[in-house]
């Protein structure tokens, strides 16, 4: 199994930590969030990954090769222009459709910003069994950017906000609003259904093919820690929680 580390935001949010590095060089107790995402993926026996880089590109390139890519094999894609989470995985696609990877076998996307200990062998698992194109780990908690899935725990939509009314694509007497944790399971067939191009968004793309009846399906995650490290504020706790051991799972 291989995976892509989404690294190549900017990390806005983040500044002034980023304000000379990148996100993805961010540092928790000491580890950068690209170690300890890379770390995880490892531990669930994933030794290929590729990593997209922008902001600061060289800086993330040059820490791979002096800590000898963690002992994976490990690729970079450079985004010269940003091309978002859809964007970025399309660009990447020839990582997944080659070497020893079986044709069908699926991947795994990982933002870097985000530490959790969810299982992924648990996604793994659940993904194969219900044949989907893609598996999402998702939450009940709170956020801005909700999806809305059927009991069956298939996705139906996109929650609303402020400025934006709730998008439904698929019908379902009940919906349930969840928050997504920036971690996917993945099929390869998606890239053949990937119409899009140049800077896009997956989300965008699971609500358009789930329109037309492919299957995105929720795995629940509600009882394992995790944290969006978008911010100043969240690094620092996520600090915190391991320092004092409040986490004793694998971390990504």
């Amino acid at each position: 199994m291989r995976a892509m580390v989404l690294a190549a935001g900017l990390g806005t949010r983040l500044r002034p930590l980023t304000d000379d590095r990148p996100k993805a060089l961010v540092e928790i107790a000491g580890r950068t969030l690209l170690e300890i995402t890379l770390a995880r993926l490892r531990f669930f026996g994933i030794e290929e990954a590729i990593v997209n880089v922008h902001h600061f590109a060289d800086m993330v390139a040059e820490y791979l090769k002096a800590k000898n890519n963690f002992g994976m094999r490990i690729e970079v894609s450079r985004e010269d222009v940003l091309l978002d989470t859809g964007g970025g995985l399309k660009k990447a696609a020839w990582f997944f459709q080659g070497g020893a990877q079986k044709k069908d076998e699926p991947f795994l996307l990982h933002n870097v910003d985000v530490i959790s200990a969810i299982d992924l062998e648990q996604m793994l698992a659940l993904h194969n069994e219900s044949r989907s194109l893609a598996t999402l780990a998702v939450q009940e908690r709170d956020s801005s950017r909700q999806l809305l899935f059927a009991q069956e725990g298939l996705l139906c939509g996109r929650r609303g906000g402020p400025h934006r009314e709730s998008e439904i694509v698929r019908s379902a007497a009940k919906l349930t609003p969840l928050a997504f944790s920036g971690i996917h399971v993945i099929s390869p067939r998606l890239f053949e259904l990937m119409t899009e191009s140049g800077a896009f968004s997956i989300i965008d793309v699971y609500l358009r093919l789930a329109a037309s009846e492919e299957k995105i399906t929720a795995f629940r995650a509600d009882g394992f820690y995790w944290r969006d490290l978008g911010r100043p504020e969240s690094v620092q706790q996520a600090s915190r929680d391991l320092i004092t051991q409040v986490v004793r799972e694998p971390l990504a």
